[in-house]
């Protein structure tokens, strides 16, 4: 069952709010109820943000707005993520889980048991086998009260993935989970993920969000995880969207004591690309790493914002953020860091670098900082420009041609971030995605966001270096 929306307005949301009331809320739980009527009313209120937003005046969606959607209601009885998705990293051993068009898909059964206590699949059957384990957490982070995406979405979200580790268990697996988009028309999509790591767990997620084809679409996506005291996640957000894609992807993490979070973030396509991501210190000793690369050409436009919260003393963030803009792209880097008076001795550190291929391509950088505590250690910066022209002559003096200088220079760039992915096996994928990127060979996959149907094939620049050999 689906509903047409053209265009998306806050109007004709709440309609459809109100006309499919019944089967919205069907399978709630009291307390999940009341949080997706406290959302509507705040949605109701605050309704879609627009550039006279300071969080968002570069960022303009009214374009993503006017055109038609469908909304599915309900999964299609064709949607079987198992005939789209077909695809796996090579030598990375993962549990692949899906969602397709917004909604979990699985050939097996929808909510998966290991015998070490791990809970992996559906959220929607996860609300009613274990409310113990998700209600706790479910709508308890996403601020649903100033962000009107998230309350939106807390609204009307019927399903998305559930990954339960419970205390002290390290998952060995790295669990995948990927976002395919896939429909005949244009599509709107609204999903939500749970993430809870108990005491002392141990995770790897791989977060993929891919289209299969050009049509358009609009996803709403959030996503609230805990990672509790002395837990560790690495968590990876792969971006992949063709150039018809509006994505507004909200990830919050709530850290426990001496809780440790790697995080990282590759988008390589998508014509509009919103990451909000948010970090909270709720215990002592916590520490978070947050990078980003972003490869944008065309009219493609990314907006990244990072806010962490200080609210513990003895935490440490570190966030860095790398861009290369190319054509008439244009890109957004809003970093905010937030002391509060108790926490004492942060360290806190935020960066943002900008490559601008092009006098058409635009970066708009505005890392913020608030303190309210002596006793931190605290930085920000800024950098934007083009590639250095005496790194170019000094290459080009020792017989590498221009092309391939160019190449070698935007790849050094950005290997800063690529370098920091754990995972061999995907730092390798990655790579060659970047290189291909890089060199406009990287469309939408036919299979997958990581191209693993040529992984014999990797991408190599064309450099004789014997001539380097010559003349050094």
């Amino acid at each position: 069952m689906t509903k047409t929306l053209s265009p998306i307005t806050r109007e004709r949301l709440l309609e459809l709010y109100q006309q499919n009331h019944t089967q919205i809320v069907a399978n709630d739980t009291p307390s999940v109820r009341t949080n997706r009527e406290k959302a509507i009313a705040s949605f109701n209120k605050l309704g879609f943000p627009d550039k006279k937003l300071e969080d968002w005046r570069n960022t303009d969606l009214s374009g993503a707005f006017g055109v038609g959607y469908d909304y599915p209601l309900r999964p299609s009885p064709e949607d079987d993520m198992q005939k789209v998705f077909r695809c796996n990293i090579p030598h990375m051993d993962t549990a692949v889980i899906g969602q397709l068009n917004g909604w979990f898909v699985s050939k097996d059964v929808p909510l998966m048991e290991l015998g070490n206590g791990i809970i992996i699949g559906s959220l929607a059957e996860a609300l009613k086998k274990y409310p113990q384990l998700t209600e706790p957490h479910l709508g308890k982070y996403a601020d649903t009260e100033s962000n009107g995406f998230a309350a939106l979405n807390t609204a009307f979200a019927t399903d998305g993935t559930f990954i339960y580790i419970p205390d002290g268990v390290k998952s060995e697996k790295a669990v995948q989970l990927v976002n395919v988009i896939q429909h005949r028309e244009n599509i709107f999509i609204q999903s939500r993920n749970l993430i809870v790591l108990g005491k002392g767990a141990k995770l790897t997620v791989v977060h993929c969000d891919d289209s299969y084809d050009h049509q358009p679409s609009f996803s709403n996506i959030v996503t609230e995880i805990v990672v509790g005291e002395g837990a560790y996640l690495d968590h990876y957000k792969l971006q992949n969207l063709n150039n018809n894609s509006t994505l507004v992807s909200s990830t919050w993490f709530h850290l426990g004591k001496e809780a440790t979070l790697e995080s990282h973030y590759i988008s390589l396509n998508g014509a509009l690309l919103r990451n909000n991501t948010y970090v909270r210190f709720n215990g002592p000793f916590g520490s978070a790493n947050i990078y980003g690369l972003y490869l944008m050409d065309n009219k493609q436009h990314i907006d990244n914002y990072v806010a962490v919260d200080h609210a513990c003393p003895d935490c440490v963030s570190n966030e860095l953020f790398k861009g290369i803009l190319d054509e008439h792209s244009t890109g957004v880097f809003n970093g905010y860091i937030l002391v509060q008076r108790d926490a004492q001795r942060t360290n806190a550190s935020q960066n943002n670098r900008n490559l601008l291929l092009t006098d058409t391509a635009k970066i708009n950088s505005k890392p913020f900082l608030e303190i309210y505590n002596d006793d931190v250690k605290c930085s920000h910066g800024s950098t934007t420009g083009q590639l250095d022209e005496t790194a170019m002559f000094y290459m080009r003096q020792r017989g590498i041609g221009e092309d391939n200088a160019r190449m070698l220079l935007m790849f050094a760039f950005a290997d800063e971030v690529v370098s920091k992915i754990a995972i061999e096996a995907l730092r390798y994928r990655i790579e060659d995605m970047v290189k291909k990127r890089l060199q406009g060979e990287l469309q939408i996959c036919e299979q997958c966001v990581l191209h693993c149907s040529t992984p014999e094939h990797p991408m190599e620049f064309k450099i004789d270096l014997s001539k380097l050999s010559n003349k050094s």
